[in-house]
């Protein structure tokens, strides 16, 4: 794993929070998830697989990419928090960058 574009990430997912631009928690995620404010969601690995399924299930239905990356903890650190298994990005270019970032990884 590219260690570089991992810090990158947790960095730029940390800007998107200063910006507003992030939601997190399985409840907001979801419900911003089906009033189609999000452009992007990320769930942890550690996520449960129920937690894993709905929000794959959600996403596709919506037509919003959905990705697995990190822990919850490293998720959780990255936007200032406590343990998160779910955020959700509400920014159409930080969602595109993060996506480039992951891809590099």
């Amino acid at each position: 794993m590219n260690n570089m574009s991992k810090k990158r990430v947790m960095s730029l997912l940390g800007l998107a929070t200063r910006a507003r631009k992030v939601v997190s928690g399985d409840d907001t995620t979801l419900q911003d998830l089906k009033k189609g404010k999000v452009d992007l969601v990320i769930v942890a690995t550690d996520a449960s697989d129920n937690t894993k399924k709905l929000f794959r299930d959600k996403s596709s239905f919506r037509n919003i990419k959905m990705v697995e990356y990190g822990t919850k903890e490293e998720i959780g650190n990255a936007i200032g928090k406590d343990f998160r298994a779910v955020i959700g990005i509400e920014d159409k270019g930080f969602a595109k960058k993060i996506l480039e970032l992951l891809e590099e990884i």
